[in-house]
């Protein structure tokens, strides 16, 4: 693989940044300063240090998110584009949202290239659980919770049994296994509410990182890669 796009394509530097820190000496491939960055290198067992920071490249790029509101989830080159928060050179690499958020939703998003993954996650016959917290008016009495946790009818399908802890009368936390369209707003209006305010904390292991402001990222750590399902069954 070329050295620039080996860096490039870990998020660290775009190609042309790469170019100025080569021609400085500022990039080592195992401990030489290489000035082309053109070079081609082994990405499986190159130790490449850029700027005195040390590159480390994958096949597959895996990214939390927390998303903020007004951003749409889509890998169309728009100004609301959630992509427009991460590095350009993450669209290049074919990174897209895994599952979708709408744009006044707002938490932890996983943008990945990792097809595979995305599939395990998101596949309805898989049930992986999805956790948010929500505010709503007009607050929901007990009978209305029970009806959400039992299932309700939305639009002439009746979704799944839910998990839904209230911490009062107008918010609490649902944990769902599905992931219609809208489908938790249009639960709320099933049973006479609406939701004013829906925040995703947790999807499959992945807990959103509390450290993470409205629109930042970060990169999986090693320990919440190896937690996801498609990791989980290439190690048995």
């Amino acid at each position: 693989m070329r050295l620039d796009k080996y860096i490039s394509q870990t998020g660290t530097a775009s190609r042309k940044e790469c170019a100025r820190a080569a021609r400085a000496g500022l990039i080592l491939v195992n401990g030489i300063a290489v000035r082309d960055v053109s070079a081609h290198i082994d990405e499986n067992s190159a130790e490449v240090v850029f700027c005195g920071k040390t590159v480390l490249w994958r096949r597959y790029t895996y990214v939390m998110l927390h998303k903020p509101a007004g951003v749409v989830c889509t890998t169309e080159d728009t100004p609301r584009s959630v992509m427009r928060l991460l590095p350009p050179e993450f669209a290049r690499r074919g990174m897209f949202p895994c599952g979708r958020l709408d744009a006044d939703t707002v938490g932890l998003l996983l943008i990945t290239n990792d097809g595979p993954l995305a599939h395990a996650l998101l596949s309805p016959r898989h049930h992986v659980e999805k956790v948010y917290t929500y505010i709503c008016d007009p607050p929901i009495t007990h009978r209305q919770l029970s009806q959400l946790e039992a299932g309700v009818d939305i639009d002439g399908y009746l979704t799944k049994p839910a998990r839904v802890e209230a911490q009062s009368p107008d918010r609490g936390r649902i944990a769902v296994t599905e992931g219609k369209y809208h489908q938790i707003k249009r639960m709320f209006a099933a049973v006479g509410s609406k939701i004013v305010f829906l925040k995703r904390e947790q999807f499959g292991p992945l807990v959103l990182d509390p450290s993470l402001a409205e629109g930042t990222w970060r990169y999986l750590t090693d320990a919440e890669i190896a937690s996801l399902p498609y990791m989980q069954n290439l190690s048995e």
